[in-house]
């Protein structure tokens, strides 16, 4: 039931993360922590483990205080972000038809 699912992008903060990065050509730091809504070092943990597993570049730009630190998805990335989407909505599709199903089978729901 949960083939497909990749551990590495399931985690919440990494999925929006994710699917940030998916729709863009690339994100700041700063952009994505705004978005997310988490703190540098929150950001920071998450798009490491992202940039471990190959699923985003990162790339830094300048020195200090002025410098942009920029992150891309790879192409693994995003052929792993599409996977994983597929496998999410074939779970959830999963799940409807078996309520259905057990619904439509469950004598104590009352009709109506």
């Amino acid at each position: 039931m949960i083939d497909g699912l990749d551990p590495v992008i399931h985690a919440p903060k990494r999925l929006a993360a994710m699917a940030i990065l998916a729709n863009t050509s690339a994100a700041t730091f700063t952009s994505l922590r705004e978005r997310l809504q988490v703190s540098e070092s929150d950001l920071s943990k998450q798009m490491g483990a992202l940039q471990r597993a190959g699923y985003v570049s990162v790339s830094k730009l300048g020195r200090g205080r002025g410098g942009v630190t920029r992150y891309n998805i790879t192409a693994a990335g995003s052929v792993a972000f599409r996977s994983h989407r597929a496998a999410l909505r074939a779970l959830i599709a999963e799940v409807d038809v078996g309520e259905v199903e057990v619904f439509a089978h469950d004598d104590s729901v009352p009709a109506g």
